[in-house]
């Protein structure tokens, strides 16, 4: 059996391309994967050096260009179109890999993979997804649920909510093993008729779909909780909700140094928790999960965070690799095919705005 092939851009995030080339590095050695290693080789040759791997499963394909970090995507495409992050969605493109994994610029990385890599049949939009801990009140094998879209798009219609929704389900089934995953739509009240027409009618059709586990609308406060595996809402939205949750983790770490600093009684309290505080940082740790997917696209594309070390580039090639094996895109495409041709009243999907 041939091992599984990533395009994994060497140029991308704070860190590279050092913690690349270590990351991939360990992925050789663990698991069944080879690695295209897109970037500038007098930058990665030095680092690559220092590991041992076995030299038929890593190749370096050179790529004259490196997209900041802070740069604008458009721009950025435009002004450097032989770049690492652009060369390695072209070899997924062309079927020299399964998969992308980049650190980089997150817009030039949606971006880029939107010019390149073809969307699903019907899909409109693609999504970045995230997951994040929670209070796991569905009690399942692991507390993290999936939230998208995270920051794709701003705003997006009725029929790109329910694709987010179908994508997502497929995702919770097939990565994470959940035969009947339980899917939400994020919005300002729990009722139907909340959050305006475009809210209103995707719950509707959300509502009707007999394939889909649907449970209606939550609110901001059920997020935490983990009554649902998958978190449907717009770019903008989830964003906000997503960097909230990150920003309450720090925050949570912060109060802790500051309580230590006061009274005895608090240092003791602190230390007893200790242990706890140290798994919850484990638990809200990016590396730990490796990377946040896009959605909506015919091959899989990893955004790993732009701070990521060498385990969270090791543990997003473990994702990629169990996401080809699952054949995830596949089982979204078939999720897809099956909502358009049930639909029985045709142009009921007005699509307007920006493609991605």
């Amino acid at each position: 059996m041939n091992p599984i092939t990533l395009a994994v851009d060497a140029m991308g995030g704070d860190f590279a391309p050092q913690v690349v080339v270590e990351g991939v590095c360990a992925a050789v050695n663990q698991s069944d994967v080879k690695i295209l290693l897109v970037g500038q080789p007098e930058a990665i040759l030095p680092y690559l050096k220092k590991e041992s791997y076995p030299d038929d499963r890593i190749e370096i394909v050179p790529a004259a260009h490196a997209i900041p970090m802070d740069a604008s995507p458009k721009k950025a495409l435009d002004d450097f179109p032989d770049a690492s992050m652009v060369k390695a969605a072209r070899l997924v493109q062309s079927g020299a890999a399964e998969a992308l994994i980049s650190a980089g610029n997150t817009g030039a990385l949606v971006l880029s993979a939107a010019r390149n890599i073809p969307r699903i049949q019907n899909v409109h939009r693609t999504a970045l997804a995230a997951v994040y801990p929670t209070l796991n009140e569905l009690q399942r094998e692991d507390i993290f649920a999936l939230i998208l879209d995270v920051g794709a798009n701003v705003m997006v219609e009725p029929e790109n909510l329910v694709h987010f929704a179908l994508m997502g389900s497929s995702y919770a089934s097939e990565v994470k093993g959940i035969p009947d995953p339980a899917i939400a739509l994020l919005n300002m009240g729990t009722e139907p008729n909340k959050g305006g027409p475009r809210y209103s009618e995707t719950y509707q059709i959300l509502s009707d779909l007999p394939h889909l586990n649907f449970i209606g609308n939550i609110e901001g406060h059920d997020l935490l909780r983990g009554v649902t595996d998958v978190v449907v809402t717009e770019g903008l939205v989830g964003n906000v909700a997503i960097k909230t949750l990150e920003g309450s983790a720090e925050t949570v770490m912060g109060l802790g140094k500051m309580a230590f600093k006061q009274k005895f009684i608090w240092k003791i309290g602190l230390i007893m928790l200790s242990s706890g505080i140290r798994g919850l940082k484990k638990l809200t740790d990016y590396q730990e999960y490796g990377g946040a997917p896009i959605l909506g696209l015919n091959k899989l594309v990893l955004k790993c965070h732009g701070k990521s070390t060498s385990h969270a580039i090791l543990n997003a090639t473990k994702l990629a690799a169990k996401s080809i094996r699952d054949d995830l895109t596949g089982s979204m495409q078939r999720s897809i095919r099956t909502f358009e041709e049930t639909i029985t009243r045709p142009g009921d999907f007005f699509i307007t705005g920006y493609d991605t």
